[in-house]
């Protein structure tokens, strides 16, 4: 069985791969910033010497682009020397090394998609802290994927839930025009990383959902999707409510992908129907826990492991 350390597990693409792992194919040891400190060597060798996982995933970072430009320091912090530490423990219990990363490493500036021989030009303090956190894999680990994405969504604060929420009770929203990306499910980014990391394709990958849109566009195919009457205004990103200062075109093209014939993505707009799904189906679950009397929090299912919507804790392997 392959033994794994995901560091980030309580991040939204660390909680989808949590949710669709094989436990018979994989033993999966999930740690946070309560478990293991990844800024903190010492922390991550002791936990890398006592699990000897096969492979480490990072998924651990600050995302928050406000947050990165206030505290340059716990940035580089988190981003780059946590990839720093975690690089050295791979190399030194021969582990492959995944790290997660992002489109804020190019400037945005181009017009036509960024591909992976393209040369890295950060703007924030978030996507140079990324670059550098990419730089120590190369550095330390041979047996490395970088793996770059663009407009995540999941379980977690992105846009979309974002945007969910406050046109529950809004009935006119202003939303960027003029920023241009991929939205990518965390459920399709996860399967990729579940499929590659096993193979010895070592790398930087861009992995991005297909098809391009602003997050306009975006907005629009939420609100349609999910039957929200609501007035999207489109706007310039400075007038916008719902996205921070972001490179403005972040499209990611999947190009070594599509040459090594490693993984075909699902169309951006399918994956976000399928999520958005989801949720309203986990809606109707909730509603209906209620009406029958039951304590949602008390028989809500925590376990990693359990795709149920409500289970006995008891009941759960962990």
């Amino acid at each position: 069985m392959i033994k794994v350390w995901l560091s980030g597990a309580n991040s939204q693409i660390g909680k989808a791969i949590n949710d669709i792992f094989c436990p018979t194919d994989l033993e999966l040891f999930n740690t946070d910033k309560e478990e293991v400190d990844v800024t903190d060597l010492k922390a991550v060798m002791n936990f890398a010497q006592v699990s000897r996982p096969d492979i480490i995933i990072n998924c651990s970072a600050i995302t928050d682009i406000n947050l990165c430009e206030k505290e340059p320091k716990l940035a580089f912090g988190v981003n780059a020397i946590g990839a720093r530490n975690l690089s050295i423990a791979a190399r030194k219990c021969g582990a492959k090394m995944v790290q997660i990363s992002t489109d804020d490493v190019f400037d945005g500036l181009s017009d036509k998609p960024y591909n992976e021989f393209d040369v890295t030009n950060p703007r924030t303090v978030y996507g140079k802290s990324k670059c550098a956190g990419e730089g120590y894999v190369k550095e330390f680990t041979q047996r490395h994927f970088i793996i770059r994405s663009t407009w995540v969504y999941g379980e977690g604060y992105n846009f979309v839930n974002k945007f969910i929420e406050e046109t529950k009770n809004k009935s006119e929203v202003t939303v960027a025009s003029d920023q241009f990306g991929s939205p990518t499910s965390a459920e399709e980014l996860a399967k990729f990383i579940l499929h590659i990391m096993t193979t010895g394709e070592y790398g930087t990958y861009h992995a991005t959902c297909k098809g391009v849109c602003s997050r306009f566009e975006l907005a629009e195919k939420i609100a349609e999707i999910l039957g929200r009457d609501v007035k999207i205004h489109p706007v310039p990103s400075k007038d916008n409510e719902f996205s921070s200062f972001r490179p403005a075109y972040g499209v990611l093209d999947n190009f070594i992908m599509s040459i090594v014939d490693v993984y075909d993505f699902a169309d951006w707009e399918s994956a976000l129907a399928k999520y958005l799904g989801g949720i309203k189906e986990s809606g109707k679950e909730r509603k209906k826990e209620k009406e029958i009397g039951f304590n949602y929090p008390d028989f809500y299912c925590t376990c990693f492991r359990c795709n149920c919507w409500y289970s006995f804790k008891l009941s759960c392997a962990r």
